[in-house]
């Protein structure tokens, strides 16, 4: 693969500290374990029994079953702290674990078992890494006060897991202060993180829309009404909306996707579909979108007398970081992160994530740890059947939540 990252076999783990980098065997073995055992939204179950059994081995209080699948772990702190509000503070760490329906090309001895179902976006490695940090803070709790909340997050992946785990009560009970988590990305090469204040990742919106016209000949086309040239006006008519009536300044973008009518050249259509989707950083947004488009699409179908049926809906909202949470983070990652990129401070991406619903309710801060590496073929893409990570990735991800844990009670 032709690749523009610099060269990554320099990175190593000289920053990690040795009872982290001691644990790198396991972090592989599982993250291995659970690549080979991938499960969709909300039926982790396999995974699920996996981090449970792991929690009981190590002693760490733990509930299983939150909205169906997840699990929350709870390590208190022994380490005593002359402020008191200090003591009592709650921080998390989300984790998601679920994986996509994509069959695996890789030629790996821990390829996927389960046919159709992949780990192809880093979520094995997500989990891998909260279970080494549980087991690091079990073993240490000496070395800082408070509490620590480690959230093992079904379905991110669709249809979302935050917002249920959020209801079920995951962030009360002790009330969770603030919130950390982070996503093993390919878009960055091993040996860099990125992280910034403000909006990280896109707010996702979609639609549906199926355009109703009148069929007929293709050669007497005044006896019909053409659904093709109607949602062909339609799909030209939405790029408007970022192009001409969203600020400059505010990144968005408006996607169709699928689009499909007819059944042969000669026979006008009468139905179309496509669908589609929305992305944007900026709340005041939010509402602007679902509005902009269907007015588009009944303007459109009126001047051609077609009719429409339109589903539209919220996904994710944007990914906001806190700049506090955000400064803490990227003051760690300078500490472990060696290579000449380091920290890379405006990163962004039109992905989204429900991640976004822990950081509406408390302050955090969600970032990218670098973990391509072309010169061992580990740069694929997410969501590729050929994707996957260099592993070294899984002891920095380590050593920073950990050292968030420390500086965050500092």
């Amino acid at each position: 693969m032709v690749s523009t990252f610099p060269n990554t076999t320099a990175v190593d783990l000289s920053r990690v500290r040795l009872s982290i980098r001691s644990l790198q065997p396991q972090l592989i073995e599982w993250r291995r374990h659970l690549h080979q055992k991938p499960e969709l939204g909300f039926q982790e179950q396999l995974t699920a029994e996996f981090v449970s059994q792991k929690l009981r081995e190590w002693g760490i209080q733990h509930q299983t079953g939150i909205a169906k699948t997840g699990i929350i772990a709870v390590i208190q702190g022994n380490k005593q702290h002359e402020n008191i509000e200090t003591q009592s503070q709650v921080l998390a760490i989300r984790a998601d674990m679920d994986a996509l329906p994509i069959q695996e090309l890789n030629e790996v001895p821990y390829r996927s078992q389960h046919d159709g179902v992949m780990h192809a976006c880093g979520h094995d490695g997500h989990t891998a890494i909260a279970l080494g940090t549980a087991y690091y803070l079990q073993q240490h709790r000496d070395s800082f006060p408070g509490t620590i909340k480690i959230i093992f997050q079904p379905a991110e992946e669709g249809p979302g897991g935050a917002k249920p785990m959020i209801e079920a009560g995951v962030l009360q009970n002790p009330d969770v202060n603030a919130i950390i988590g982070l996503h093993l990305w390919n878009n960055m090469p091993l040996g860099t993180v990125g992280v910034r204040g403000g909006a990280l990742m896109a707010a996702v919106e979609s639609f549906h829309c199926q355009i109703f016209g009148r069929g007929g000949h293709g050669a007497i086309p005044h006896q019909t009404i053409d659904s093709v040239v109607v949602a062909s006006q339609i799909v030209n008519a939405l790029q408007t909306i970022v192009a001409r009536n969203v600020n400059p300044i505010d990144s968005a973008v408006v996607t169709v996707g699928k689009l499909q009518a007819g059944t042969k050249g000669n026979v006008i259509a009468d139905t179309a579909y496509m669908s589609g989707t929305v992305r944007y950083f900026n709340p005041v947004l939010e509402s602007f979108f679902k509005e902009r488009v269907e007015q588009i699409i009944a303007g459109v179908c009126q001047s051609h007398g077609a009719s429409y049926d339109l589903d539209y809906w919220k996904l994710y909202p944007a990914t906001i970081n806190d700049a506090g949470m955000a400064e803490l983070v990227r003051s760690v990652a300078e500490n472990v992160i060696e290579t000449p990129l380091g920290v890379v401070p405006e990163c962004q991406t039109m992905a989204g994530e429900d991640m976004s619903y822990f950081l509406q309710e408390v302050p955090g801060c969600y970032f990218f740890l670098g973990s391509a590496n072309p010169s061992k073929n580990l740069a694929y893409p997410h969501h590729h059947p050929r994707f996957d990570f260099d592993e070294t990735a899984l002891a920095m991800g380590v050593e920073i939540f950990v050292r968030c844990v420390e500086k965050f009670f500092e």
